[in-house]
C-alpha cells in the first residue's frame, strides 16, 4: 500500500514535469523544485545504496520499490534548470548553462544508469544491485564534480 502511494505520487510528479517550467512564478520556485526532486531521488537511492553497502539489511522488495521511485524522480529535476535560475540559493555551476549539451549528456547518463539499477533491483540479486549502485554513484559524482558547487 505504501509503495503504491509513493509510486502514485511520483507518477503525478512525472506527469507535471514537462509543463513545470511554464508553471514557475519566480526563478527561486524553479530552484526549490529541482532541489526537492534531487533530495527525494537521493533519499531513495541512498536506501538502496545502504543495502548494497551492508549498512542496512537487504530487502529485495524495498530495493525494487525504491528503484522505481528513483527512476521516476530522475526525470524531474531538470525542468527546474530554466532561464534565470543560475543564481540565487543554488549550488548549480554556470557550466550548466554554458555547456548545455554536456550537462544534458551527464543527466542522460545518470538516467540510463538508474534504469539499469531498476532492472538489477527487479532481479532481486544483491550482487547485481551492488554493481548498478556503483555505476549510478559514478554518474552522479561525475555530474556533481562538473556542475555542482561545493
Amino acid at each position: 500500500m505504501k509503495r503504491l502511494a509513493l509510486v502514485t505520487v511520483a507518477a503525478a510528479g512525472l506527469a507535471t514535469a514537462l509543463p513545470a517550467a511554464a508553471q514557475f512564478q519566480k526563478p527561486e520556485d524553479a530552484i526549490k523544485y529541482r532541489k526537492a526532486a534531487m533530495t527525494v531521488m537521493a533519499n531513495h537511492f541512498g536506501r538502496i545504496a545502504a543495502m548494497a553497502n551492508g549498512k542496512a539489511p537487504f530487502d529485495a522488495t524495498a530495493a525494487q520499490g525504491n528503484a522505481d521511485i528513483v527512476v521516476m524522480m530522475s526525470k524531474l529535476p531538470f525542468a527546474g534548470f530554466v532561464e534565470g535560475t543560475a543564481s540565487g540559493e543554488t549550488k548549480a555551476k554556470p557550466e550548466i548553462w554554458s555547456e548545455p549539451d554536456k550537462f544534458k549528456n551527464a543527466t542522460t547518463r545518470m538516467q540510463d544508469e538508474v534504469v539499469k539499477l531498476n532492472a538489477a533491483a527487479r532481479t532481486g540479486s544483491l550482487d547485481q544491485i551492488k554493481i548498478a549502485v556503483g555505476d549510478v554513484g559514478k554518474s552522479c559524482k561525475a555530474c556533481h564534480d562538473n556542475y555542482r558547487k561545493e
